[in-house]
């Protein structure tokens, strides 16, 4: 009898596991793709009705103008200030043929910015919610002044440079330069080096692939995306090539 009793209480115990795991499991596929889950936050409420389905959340219909009412009034009640909203509601062309809306919103305690937004897919006639969680990225301004020109190395051992005095491509380059966000991380290895002489300041480019690059100088590190307009205005990535 005793030994019966620990096989069931075995297989009870068995049961329970294998149900969480599968919990677990259905949880994990379900949040997938999600960056923040609104259920797990007190202060960011989830409309009624809304599903999640990996990396967004859906409810039947068309419902983004209540979705857009609900966190336009409930957010700001639980500490929430908007720094950004834009929606179809402020968009007067007739020819724009959408429905929905996004909107950042920012928080004392909460680590970045949070990204709620809504739109309306008509082809499966249900509204599709978003919600994000994104890092506050900083740019300081490295370069208050366009010069009248600029020096640009292809290394940043030669001795030589080519000139730029096209007014216009130094607004540019400058431009992305100070734009360019701060980077706290590491210096990358590995990269193709050149520089960009203006005045007094000498800022070296980090690049070697089709995403990032990277400015260095004696005010810090900055990263930006590897614009091709970039290496169009100073010339150097055709130069390495």
């Amino acid at each position: 009898m005793g030994r019966k009793n620990v096989i069931v209480g075995v297989l009870v115990v068995l049961l329970i596991v294998g149900s969480w795991l599968v919990h677990q499991k259905m949880t994990d596929e379900t949040y997938l793709g999600m960056s923040i889950i609104p259920e797990q936050h007190e202060d960011i409420p989830l409309y009624k009705g809304l599903e999640p389905t990996r990396t967004h959340y859906v409810i039947e219909g068309d419902h983004w103008q209540d979705i857009y009412d609900f966190y336009f009034k409930e957010l700001p009640s639980l500490g929430w200030v908007k720094e950004y909203s834009g929606s179809a509601l402020d968009d007067n062309d007739s020819e724009n043929d959408w429905g929905g809306f996004d909107s950042r919103w920012t928080k004392e305690g909460f680590v970045g910015e949070l990204s709620v937004s809504a739109s309306y897919n008509q082809y499966e006639d249900q509204t599709e919610v978003m919600f994000d969680q994104t890092p506050i990225h900083h740019a300081t301004k490295w370069i208050n002044e366009v010069p009248d020109s600029l020096c640009i190395y292809d290394t940043v051992n030669e001795e030589g440079c080519v000139v730029v005095d096209d007014h216009e491509k130094i607004q540019k380059i400058v431009g992305f330069i100070n734009d360019a966000i701060d980077w706290e991380g590491e210096s990358p290895k590995g990269q193709k080096t050149g520089a960009i002489v203006i005045g007094e300041k000498t800022i070296k480019v980090l690049y070697g692939d089709e995403i990032e690059l990277y400015f260095q100088s004696e005010m810090g590190l900055k990263l930006m995306k590897a614009e091709p307009e970039f290496f169009e205005m100073t010339g150097l990535k055709s130069r390495q090539e």
